[in-house]
């Protein structure tokens, strides 16, 4: 048995129109001699209304009736696109998380797939041309809706061509493919054909919006080739998949930046063993991820902390560390919202030296400071103020020459 899976985001199946496009694709795909699964997401906005209506309600909602409340949005999508399929002849049902079933763990609004029932999937694709499946959402062991996060329906469509052992992942969306930066940003952007999972991991870690994290770590782990394309063009897209000599050739892929960003300093903290960890436990179980990490060099048994947080969790993060004060002997605690992270990746990064110079001397040319700077791999990223990030994604973009072909790596 061919099977294909399809993963189609909200702006895809916004109306019905835009629905009869996904259908014309899906049936072309099932023309070619697939078993076709499609997970939806919910219509484009609905996520946001069921949200801001909760809100309405309570001021503090419950994350497990949350998750029951907005998966109400994808049930909607994956009700009327099988009516759709059904009238066009196909042989098609839908299925909801908890139908499948999707195991996921308790943690309501961002959960974890522990387990799909792969052999109950293939037994209905027996009796069926299309299972039209709800992005986002899965169950717990104790029967209760789950989420997976926002862009979950990603992670859904990859982890569903994982457990099937689909030829191919397909991830419709707005967009034609990954680019080499946010073509809304800069204007010379170039569409990748193809990028390594590890350089897909960096850029959706450090802000690319074209694919939740999750999914790529799914594809990445079971070896899922990904494509991304557009529903609303037949161009090829971007295939992420597993890198070879000819990727491991190309020094820089793509320059990446994250606006969602606050650097916190708490100043004159006691230089002792166990500050660190007193500081960051705290934040670590109110399940806030810390990014970048700076201690500076103690002096007088004292010594600076700065740290950076999504903006979201600013309020919490500042609640905690107020509390923390008497025990750790902090004199101060500053925050700044007005930063952003700006990154270059590549694999080509792992076996030639040379970009963080690069990168430091062109930012140094624009007279942008660097206010932090953390690296892996195959990626560097540099903390610097946000008035300068445009200048400083297109000046990095040009320099390493992602606008005409790929930049390649010197022997």
């Amino acid at each position: 048995m061919r099977i294909m899976v399809q993963k189609y985001g909200g702006t895809s199946v916004k109306g019905l129109e835009r629905m009869r496009l996904v259908l014309d694709r899906v049936r072309k795909s099932h023309a070619l001699g697939y078993k076709m699964v499609v997970a939806l997401s919910a219509m484009s906005g609905e996520t946001n209304r069921l949200l801001a209506q909760a809100r309405e309600f309570s001021h503090n909602p419950d994350p497990a009736e949350l998750d029951v409340l907005v998966t109400t949005g994808e049930q909607a999508s994956v009700a009327l696109f099988t009516m759709l399929a059904k009238e066009a002849g196909l042989r098609a049902r839908s299925l909801l998380g908890h139908q499948i079933p999707i195991t996921t763990n308790s943690n309501f609004t961002r959960a974890r797939i522990m387990e799909i029932d792969a052999a109950r999937i293939k037994a209905m694709l027996e009796d069926y041309d299309l299972l039209v499946v709800a992005g986002f959402q899965g169950v717990d062991c104790h029967g209760r809706v789950t989420t997976l996060g926002r862009g979950g329906s990603d992670t859904t469509g990859v982890a569903l061509a994982a457990a099937l052992d689909a030829e191919v992942c397909e991830i419709y969306t707005d967009v034609n493919g990954v680019y080499t930066t946010d073509p809304n940003l800069c204007r010379t952007a170039r569409k990748l054909d193809r990028i390594t999972y590890d350089e897909m991991l960096e850029l959706s870690s450090q802000g690319a919006k074209v694919l939740q994290i999750r999914s790529v770590e799914f594809a990445k782990k079971f070896n899922v080739p990904v494509r991304v394309r557009s529903t609303f063009s037949d161009d090829p897209g971007t295939l992420v998949t597993s890198e070879d000599t000819e990727m491991e050739d190309v020094l820089v892929s793509g320059i990446a930046y994250d606006k969602d960003q606050c650097r916190i300093t708490v100043r004159n903290v006691m230089d002792r063993p166990g500050v660190a960890a007193a500081i960051f436990g705290p934040i670590a179980e109110a399940g806030i991820i810390v990014d970048m990490i700076i201690q500076n060099t103690g002096r007088d048994g004292r010594t600076d902390m700065t740290f950076t947080i999504s903006r979201a969790n600013l309020d919490t993060t500042m609640s905690i560390l107020d509390k923390l004060r008497p025990d750790i002997g902090a004199e101060e605690i500053q925050h700044d919202v007005h930063v952003c992270k700006v990154s270059v990746i590549g694999v080509g990064m792992r076996s030639h030296s040379g970009v963080a110079s690069t990168m430091f001397t062109l930012l140094k040319k624009e007279n942008i400071n660097i206010l932090m700077i953390s690296t892996s791999e195959i990626k560097i990223t540099c903390l610097i103020e946000e008035k300068y990030l445009e200048l400083a994604v297109r000046t990095l973009h040009d320099a390493f020459g992602l606008s005409e072909a790929p930049t390649k790596a010197c022997a």
